[in-house]
């Protein structure tokens, strides 16, 4: 916790309790249902928790906006981002039933009334959306072509509605085989722990063709 209070340090109370209490849920889950590594339940803030938080320093998400997070897994960066910004509005989706169980769970020891679970493959969406975030669940054009058709084409935040797509190491052949318009944030900019040297957050605007 003491490493979310580090970068950021305008959590309302509600807020500071919701994080706090993330540990201890995915511990008890995590003995049931393994959704995240065993290497990585130890370090669940740096490595999960503040790595989903990332989005929220490129982009401060305005009330009312609506987000898919696709592949969410145990519901990262979704559940992390529904606490942080209560006045937006989240569906986390994965195609894996027993990953959705724990994320619904999760979602409801919390009491996180701008989050919902579903369980589905991306092709059966069928809302749009202003962004779509993620955390490397495919190359980076298949998820292009999958969910660029389900984000709206007009926004109202300072970024342009698109992807949001958290990604480590090496991505600059996957973006040449795109032939679009890509920003790149460097995360190590943003955080000063080892993990973000070489993480990303590949944005991309929505695009009509």
């Amino acid at each position: 916790m003491q490493l979310i209070s580090k970068y950021f340090n305008d959590l309302a109370p509600e807020q500071l309790h919701r994080f706090g209490r993330l540990q201890q849920l995915y511990n008890d889950w995590n003995a049931k249902i393994n959704v995240i590594s065993r290497k990585d339940i130890d370090h669940l803030y740096e490595r999960h928790v503040l790595h989903s938080l990332s989005i929220a320093r490129i982009i401060p998400f305005k009330e009312g906006t609506r987000v898919m997070d696709a592949g969410t897994g145990g519901g990262f960066p979704g559940i992390p981002l529904a606490i942080y910004f209560p006045d937006v509005q989240f569906m986390l989706v994965d195609s894996i039933g027993k990953k959705i169980k724990v994320v619904n769970a999760v979602i409801d020891e919390l009491g996180l009334k701008n989050a919902v679970a579903r369980k589905a493959r991306m092709e059966e969406i069928n809302e749009k959306f202003d962004f779509v975030v993620s955390r490397a669940v495919t190359s980076l054009p298949e998820f292009y072509k999958t969910v660029n058709g389900k984000i709206k084409s007009r926004g109202f935040n300072e970024l342009a509605n698109g992807i949001l797509y958290l990604k480590g190491g090496e991505i600059e052949k996957e973006i040449l085989l795109m032939a679009k318009s890509v920003t790149i944030y460097e995360l190590h900019q943003y955080f000063e722990e080892e993990y973000f040297e070489t993480k990303k957050l590949v944005y991309i605007s929505k695009t009509t063709t």
